[in-house]
């Protein structure tokens, strides 16, 4: 069933006339007729079954609290320094938005050799969160995650404040370090955040490690393999949802 996002209170009536996008992607492209139903979600978070009642102007009617809850049980942000291609950030945002991420951070590491243009930056971020917002209604969540752009590592590092922090680092895992994850993990409760740093293609410098161990960032090595910078922050998604939803 299809499902649409509209950031608006439960109306008092149960009543809500449909925004201009949604309502022309309903009725001209879906071709749904008075009566068909469809799934909201509104900005309480919570989904509900709706009912389409008028066709000038798209209206419709909520018929039942749905109950359901797709989002991972912490919120997980996502840094990651800009990877050199405009296809890798569009990839990263769509699978991570499918993965349960709460928050998408794209930042200028010191080995990223994509940089955004100030002039372009809104424009760039505005066409990522477009692909979130498609993703989070294709996967059926309860929210919308947030793309945005971080500026320096220093800057992320300041404004995304979390319970836990950990830096995806690739001589960790060329070491052998297999356990900080795991202890990471284990250790999340629900209603908690996770800052999980990633590198772009050639990874993170030294002194970036070492500025974020500073700040009480933990390195942690994802397994044995080396991962590409688009690959890296889907298998840390898939860890959080495997220890938090599956194992427990």
């Amino acid at each position: 069933m299809q499902r649409y996002f509209i950031n608006e209170p439960v109306p008092e009536d149960q009543r809500l006339v449909l925004p201009k996008d949604i309502a022309h992607h309903l009725v001209d492209v879906l071709r749904a007729e008075q009566n068909d139903e469809l799934e909201v979600a509104l900005n309480d978070q919570k989904v509900y079954l709706a009912r389409l009642i008028s066709l000038n102007p798209a209206t419709i009617e909520l018929q039942s609290d749905l109950g359901t809850d797709a989002e991972l049980p912490v919120e997980v942000i996502l840094a990651c320094g800009l990877p050199k291609t405009k296809e890798k950030p569009e990839l990263i945002v769509q699978k991570a938005t499918e993965m349960g991420a709460s928050r998408i951070v794209f930042f200028a590491a010191q080995r990223s050799i994509s940089r955004w243009n100030p002039q372009k930056q809104a424009k760039k971020i505005e066409r990522l969160q477009k692909i979130a917002n498609a993703a989070a209604e294709q996967s059926h969540r309860n929210r919308q995650p947030e793309v945005v752009y971080g500026g320096k590592l220093s800057d992320v590092l300041k404004n995304e404040p979390a319970d836990f922090k950990i830096v995806a680092w690739e001589e960790s895992a060329k070491q052998g370090e297999e356990a900080n994850l795991a202890k990471t993990l284990k250790q999340l409760q629900p209603g908690q955040k996770l800052l999980a740093v990633f590198g772009p293609e050639g990874g993170l410098s030294a002194a970036e490690v070492d500025q974020m161990k500073e700040q009480g960032v933990v390195p942690a090595g994802l397994g044995p393999r080396i991962l590409r910078t688009e690959t890296a922050p889907l298998y840390l998604l898939a860890a959080v949802s495997y220890q938090l939803e599956l194992a427990r």
